[in-house]
Formats: C-alpha cells, structure tokens, sequence
C-alpha cells in the first residue's frame, strides 16, 4: 500500500492509502476524488484524468509513451511541464507520499 495525496483545484487534499499496482487514476476514481473523470476506464484515450505531479518527482515516474503525450495535447485544463495521464501511472513504493494536484476542468 501506498499513500497518494489528490489535491483539487480549490486546494482541498485526500490522502487516501492505495494498493500498489493501481493506477493514479483507480485511486481517485475508487475514492471519489473530484476532478478525475477516468471516462475511457484507463486506456489512455480520453485525457479525463489529467493531473500535475509534483516537479521534484517526475523522474521516479515512468517515461511518457508518445501516445500519453499526444492525448495531453488534447486536454481542457493548461498542460505544463509536469503534467500526465493518471492512467498510466503506477502506484508503487516509490511513489509514497506523492501529491497530485488536479485541474480545474477536464473536458
């Protein structure tokens, strides 16, 4: 298990504690986190679950794919530099104690 900190974009944090080998978005979605939609179920082909992830830590995820960076081009809320899909990124040990921030709007 793995502890995960959702943060909306009125600043209001869940730390919810997730199994590892879900995905960020599971654990929004299964917790009921506003702001992460998940409408394609996690195959990367919506951009419904859009999150920031803290700028420090973005070397301990895994290597955007070019399909996650081509749907990141077609997200309603601004993408930065650290933005991701949530569906592809793995909850593990390595992420303990990771914040995400989520937008504002995601379609």
């Amino acid at each position: 298990m793995t502890i995960i900190t959702y943060v909306d974009a009125s600043g209001h944090s869940s730390t919810v504690d997730l199994p590892d080998g879900w995905t960020l978005m599971q654990g929004a979605v299964t917790n009921g986190i506003e702001g992460v939609l998940g409408e394609c179920g996690g195959s990367c082909a919506c951009a419904t679950c859009h999150c920031y992830i803290e700028q420090d830590r973005l070397g301990e995820l895994p290597v955007m794919s070019s399909v996650e960076n081509d749907m990141l081009d077609q997200v309603a809320a601004q993408r930065q530099m650290n933005s991701r899909l949530a569906c592809q990124i793995k909850i593990g040990p390595h992420l303990q104690g990771l914040r995400v921030e989520l937008p504002s709007v995601q379609e």
